[in-house]
Protein backbone atom coordinates (compact mmCIF):
# COMPACT_ATOMS: atom_id res chain seq x y z
CA UNK A 1 0.00 0.00 0.00
CA UNK A 2 3.26 2.26 -0.73
CA UNK A 3 1.34 4.02 -3.49
CA UNK A 4 -2.20 5.27 -3.93
CA UNK A 5 -4.69 3.26 -5.06
CA UNK A 6 -8.63 3.19 -6.47
CA UNK A 7 -10.63 0.86 -6.12
CA UNK A 8 -14.00 0.37 -8.12
CA UNK A 9 -16.71 2.84 -6.63
CA UNK A 10 -19.70 -0.01 -5.88
CA UNK A 11 -17.16 -2.16 -4.15
CA UNK A 12 -15.92 0.33 -1.82
CA UNK A 13 -19.69 1.12 -1.52
CA UNK A 14 -20.17 -2.67 -0.84
CA UNK A 15 -17.24 -2.21 1.85
CA UNK A 16 -18.37 0.80 3.70
CA UNK A 17 -21.80 -1.12 4.02
CA UNK A 18 -20.06 -3.45 5.61
CA UNK A 19 -18.03 -1.66 7.71
CA UNK A 20 -21.18 0.11 9.68
CA UNK A 21 -22.32 -3.90 9.83
CA UNK A 22 -18.84 -4.67 12.08
CA UNK A 23 -19.58 -1.48 14.06
CA UNK A 24 -23.08 -2.58 15.18
CA UNK A 25 -21.82 -5.95 15.92
CA UNK A 26 -19.05 -4.81 17.94
CA UNK A 27 -21.25 -2.55 19.70
CA UNK A 28 -24.17 -5.11 20.87
CA UNK A 29 -21.04 -7.41 21.84
CA UNK A 30 -19.49 -4.96 23.99
CA UNK A 31 -22.72 -3.55 25.40
CA UNK A 32 -21.34 0.01 25.00
CA UNK A 33 -19.70 2.21 22.77
CA UNK A 34 -20.27 4.79 20.30
CA UNK A 35 -22.34 4.09 17.17
CA UNK A 36 -23.28 7.17 15.47
CA UNK A 37 -19.98 9.10 15.43
CA UNK A 38 -18.87 5.44 14.28
CA UNK A 39 -21.46 5.11 11.23
CA UNK A 40 -20.78 9.17 10.19
CA UNK A 41 -17.46 8.80 8.83
CA UNK A 42 -17.43 5.52 7.32
CA UNK A 43 -16.70 6.58 3.81
CA UNK A 44 -14.05 9.23 5.39
CA UNK A 45 -11.88 6.76 6.86
CA UNK A 46 -12.58 3.85 3.96
CA UNK A 47 -11.51 6.73 1.37
CA UNK A 48 -8.37 7.36 3.36
CA UNK A 49 -7.44 3.50 3.91
CA UNK A 50 -7.99 2.40 0.66
CA UNK A 51 -6.85 5.15 -1.90
CA UNK A 52 -5.04 8.20 -0.23
CA UNK A 53 -2.59 6.99 2.85
CA UNK A 54 0.71 5.43 1.97
CA UNK A 55 0.78 2.70 5.11
CA UNK A 56 1.91 -0.85 5.38
CA UNK A 57 -0.51 -2.78 7.16
CA UNK A 58 2.57 -5.66 7.73
CA UNK A 59 4.41 -2.82 8.75
CA UNK A 60 2.51 -0.95 11.15
CA UNK A 61 5.70 1.53 12.09
CA UNK A 62 7.04 1.87 8.85
CA UNK A 63 8.78 5.48 9.28
CA UNK A 64 7.64 6.81 5.94
CA UNK A 65 4.27 6.45 6.58
CA UNK A 66 1.24 8.78 6.06
CA UNK A 67 0.43 9.67 9.45
CA UNK A 68 -3.62 9.16 10.76
CA UNK A 69 -5.11 10.60 13.81
CA UNK A 70 -8.57 9.83 14.69
CA UNK A 71 -9.40 13.36 17.06
CA UNK A 72 -13.26 11.73 17.45
CA UNK A 73 -11.81 9.44 19.15
CA UNK A 74 -14.72 7.67 20.55
CA UNK A 75 -15.23 6.42 16.71
CA UNK A 76 -12.89 4.04 17.47
CA UNK A 77 -14.94 1.35 16.35
CA UNK A 78 -15.13 2.42 12.71
CA UNK A 79 -11.18 2.72 12.39
CA UNK A 80 -11.06 -0.42 14.07
CA UNK A 81 -12.94 -2.16 11.49
CA UNK A 82 -10.68 -0.62 8.93
CA UNK A 83 -7.81 -1.30 10.28
CA UNK A 84 -9.08 -5.19 10.52
CA UNK A 85 -10.14 -5.50 7.07
CA UNK A 86 -6.91 -3.77 5.83
CA UNK A 87 -4.62 -6.84 7.65
CA UNK A 88 -3.22 -4.48 10.60
CA UNK A 89 -4.73 -7.02 13.15
CA UNK A 90 -7.44 -10.40 12.84
CA UNK A 91 -10.69 -9.48 12.49
CA UNK A 92 -11.09 -11.62 15.47
CA UNK A 93 -10.39 -9.19 17.27
CA UNK A 94 -12.95 -7.02 16.91
CA UNK A 95 -14.73 -9.10 19.13
CA UNK A 96 -13.02 -8.15 21.81
CA UNK A 97 -13.86 -4.70 22.07
CA UNK A 98 -13.97 -3.13 25.83
CA UNK A 99 -13.12 -6.06 27.03
CA UNK A 100 -10.47 -6.06 29.52
CA UNK A 101 -7.17 -7.16 28.19
CA UNK A 102 -8.38 -6.19 24.93
CA UNK A 103 -6.20 -4.19 22.48
CA UNK A 104 -8.99 -2.91 21.18
CA UNK A 105 -9.88 -0.04 23.66
CA UNK A 106 -12.73 2.38 23.97
CA UNK A 107 -10.70 4.81 22.84
CA UNK A 108 -7.44 4.49 20.07
CA UNK A 109 -4.61 3.56 22.10
CA UNK A 110 -1.19 3.51 20.70
CA UNK A 111 0.83 1.26 22.87
CA UNK A 112 -2.10 -1.32 22.55
CA UNK A 113 -3.36 -1.76 18.75
CA UNK A 114 -1.48 -1.78 16.07
CA UNK A 115 -2.12 1.09 13.01
CA UNK A 116 -2.67 3.88 15.81
CA UNK A 117 -0.20 6.73 15.31
CA UNK A 118 -1.40 8.27 18.50
CA UNK A 119 -3.53 7.92 21.49
CA UNK A 120 -6.76 9.97 21.59
CA UNK A 121 -10.01 10.18 23.31
CA UNK A 122 -10.17 13.52 25.33
CA UNK A 123 -11.19 15.87 22.60
CA UNK A 124 -9.82 19.18 21.15
CA UNK A 125 -6.06 17.30 20.98
CA UNK A 126 -5.95 15.91 18.15
CA UNK A 127 -4.98 18.44 15.47
CA UNK A 128 -2.22 19.81 17.50
CA UNK A 129 -1.03 16.23 17.67
CA UNK A 130 -0.80 16.08 14.03
CA UNK A 131 1.13 19.79 13.89
CA UNK A 132 3.54 18.58 15.91
CA UNK A 133 4.26 15.20 13.51
CA UNK A 134 3.55 17.10 10.31
CA UNK A 135 6.21 19.52 11.92
CA UNK A 136 8.49 16.54 11.97
CA UNK A 137 8.47 15.73 8.41
CA UNK A 138 9.67 19.39 7.74
CA UNK A 139 12.51 19.58 9.87
CA UNK A 140 13.15 16.09 8.85
CA UNK A 141 13.01 16.39 5.40
CA UNK A 142 10.57 13.90 4.81
CA UNK A 143 7.40 13.78 2.51
CA UNK A 144 4.80 11.87 4.37
CA UNK A 145 1.64 13.77 5.35
CA UNK A 146 -0.52 13.62 8.53
CA UNK A 147 -4.27 13.27 8.71
CA UNK A 148 -6.26 14.31 11.24
CA UNK A 149 -10.49 13.70 11.40
CA UNK A 150 -12.63 15.72 14.07
CA UNK A 151 -16.07 16.21 14.91
CA UNK A 152 -17.44 19.30 14.96
CA UNK A 153 -18.90 19.19 18.15
CA UNK A 154 -15.12 18.86 18.60
CA UNK A 155 -14.31 22.19 17.65
CA UNK A 156 -16.21 23.90 20.79
CA UNK A 157 -13.33 23.25 22.00
CA UNK A 158 -10.34 25.98 22.26
CA UNK A 159 -7.24 24.27 21.32
CA UNK A 160 -8.08 23.27 18.41
CA UNK A 161 -8.24 27.01 17.22
CA UNK A 162 -4.81 27.76 18.83
CA UNK A 163 -4.13 25.16 16.65
CA UNK A 164 -5.39 26.15 13.41
CA UNK A 165 -3.48 29.90 14.36
CA UNK A 166 -0.14 27.77 14.67
CA UNK A 167 -0.61 25.21 11.51
CA UNK A 168 -1.19 28.40 9.45
CA UNK A 169 1.85 30.56 10.74
CA UNK A 170 4.07 27.41 9.83
CA UNK A 171 2.41 27.20 6.58
CA UNK A 172 2.28 23.30 6.88
CA UNK A 173 1.43 22.28 3.05
CA UNK A 174 1.59 18.40 4.60
CA UNK A 175 -1.42 18.80 7.38
CA UNK A 176 -4.97 17.85 6.27
CA UNK A 177 -7.69 18.69 8.60
CA UNK A 178 -10.97 16.35 8.04
CA UNK A 179 -14.25 17.60 9.88
CA UNK A 180 -16.66 15.12 10.17
CA UNK A 181 -19.27 18.07 10.23
CA UNK A 182 -22.85 15.77 11.33
CA UNK A 183 -24.21 18.90 13.30
CA UNK A 184 -24.96 16.48 16.22
CA UNK A 185 -22.81 15.65 19.55
CA UNK A 186 -23.45 14.30 22.64
CA UNK A 187 -25.51 16.75 24.27
CA UNK A 188 -27.84 17.80 21.19
CA UNK A 189 -27.42 19.57 18.18
CA UNK A 190 -24.35 21.76 17.37
CA UNK A 191 -26.43 24.69 16.48
CA UNK A 192 -27.94 24.54 20.33
CA UNK A 193 -25.37 23.28 22.16
CA UNK A 194 -22.63 25.33 20.90
CA UNK A 195 -23.36 27.42 17.48
CA UNK A 196 -20.18 26.95 15.24
CA UNK A 197 -21.57 29.46 12.43
CA UNK A 198 -19.79 28.88 8.81
CA UNK A 199 -16.62 26.40 9.88
CA UNK A 200 -15.34 27.06 6.55
CA UNK A 201 -15.07 30.84 6.98
CA UNK A 202 -13.56 30.21 10.02
CA UNK A 203 -10.85 28.44 8.75
CA UNK A 204 -10.35 30.95 5.60
CA UNK A 205 -9.94 33.44 8.50
CA UNK A 206 -6.78 31.05 10.28
CA UNK A 207 -5.09 31.26 6.63
CA UNK A 208 -6.42 27.10 5.44
CA UNK A 209 -7.25 26.41 2.45
CA UNK A 210 -10.85 25.06 2.26
CA UNK A 211 -12.66 22.31 0.30
CA UNK A 212 -16.39 21.18 1.21
CA UNK A 213 -17.82 17.63 -0.12
CA UNK A 214 -20.29 15.07 1.06
CA UNK A 215 -18.83 13.22 3.57
CA UNK A 216 -20.84 9.93 2.55
CA UNK A 217 -20.21 10.41 -1.36
CA UNK A 218 -17.42 8.17 -2.10
CA UNK A 219 -16.69 9.82 -5.76
CA UNK A 220 -16.64 13.42 -3.91
CA UNK A 221 -14.47 12.51 -1.11
CA UNK A 222 -12.26 10.27 -3.77
CA UNK A 223 -11.89 13.48 -5.89
CA UNK A 224 -11.23 15.85 -3.15
CA UNK A 225 -8.86 14.51 -0.49
CA UNK A 226 -6.01 12.82 -2.48
CA UNK A 227 -5.36 16.44 -4.20
CA UNK A 228 -5.11 17.82 -0.04
CA UNK A 229 -3.03 20.01 0.75
CA UNK A 230 -2.31 22.14 -1.87
CA UNK A 231 -0.16 25.18 -2.18
CA UNK A 232 1.93 26.30 1.02
CA UNK A 233 -1.18 25.91 3.55
CA UNK A 234 -2.43 23.58 5.50
CA UNK A 235 -6.08 22.19 3.98
CA UNK A 236 -9.14 21.20 5.58
CA UNK A 237 -11.70 19.48 3.86
CA UNK A 238 -15.34 19.75 5.40
CA UNK A 239 -17.08 17.06 5.38
CA UNK A 240 -20.94 16.85 5.43
CA UNK A 241 -22.58 13.74 7.06
CA UNK A 242 -24.86 12.33 9.12
CA UNK A 243 -24.59 10.77 12.44
CA UNK A 244 -25.92 7.29 12.70
CA UNK A 245 -25.76 7.20 8.86
CA UNK A 246 -27.91 3.81 7.59
CA UNK A 247 -29.50 2.91 11.07
CA UNK A 248 -33.25 5.03 10.73
CA UNK A 249 -33.52 5.38 14.27
CA UNK A 250 -29.97 6.78 14.93
CA UNK A 251 -29.66 9.07 11.75
CA UNK A 252 -29.37 12.60 13.55
CA UNK A 253 -30.18 11.57 16.73
CA UNK A 254 -27.92 12.96 19.44
CA UNK A 255 -29.08 9.79 22.13
CA UNK A 256 -27.38 7.35 19.77
CA UNK A 257 -23.66 9.35 20.63
CA UNK A 258 -22.73 6.77 22.91
CA UNK A 259 -26.17 4.32 24.39
CA UNK A 260 -25.76 0.73 24.36
CA UNK A 261 -28.25 -1.22 22.04
CA UNK A 262 -30.62 -3.92 23.10
CA UNK A 263 -31.58 -6.76 21.26
CA UNK A 264 -34.18 -5.34 19.73
CA UNK A 265 -31.94 -2.15 18.18
CA UNK A 266 -29.34 -4.41 17.30
CA UNK A 267 -32.15 -6.68 14.93
CA UNK A 268 -33.39 -3.16 13.68
CA UNK A 269 -30.06 -2.06 12.76
CA UNK A 270 -28.75 -4.92 11.14
CA UNK A 271 -32.39 -4.89 9.33
CA UNK A 272 -31.84 -1.56 8.12
CA UNK A 273 -28.00 -2.20 7.02
CA UNK A 274 -29.40 -5.43 4.79
CA UNK A 275 -32.37 -3.52 3.01
CA UNK A 276 -29.58 -0.51 2.26
CA UNK A 277 -27.77 -3.78 0.53
CA UNK A 278 -31.04 -4.94 -1.33
CA UNK A 279 -32.04 -1.84 -2.43
CA UNK A 280 -28.35 -1.25 -4.47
Amino acid sequence: MDAVVFPDIEQLQSEARELRRMVIDMAYRAGSGHCGGSLSCAEILLTLYRCVLKVRPAEPNWPDRDRFILSKGHAAPMLYAVLARLGFFPVEWLGTLRQLGSPLQGHPDMCKTPGIDMSTGSLGMGLSAGIGMAWSARLQGKSWRVFVLVGDGELNEGQNWEAAMLASKLALSNLVLIVDLNQVQLDGPTSVVMPLGSVSDKFRAFGWSVRECNGHSLADLIRVIPVLPGGNQPAVLIARTVKGKGVSFMEGDHRWHGAPLTLEDYRTAIADLEEIIRER
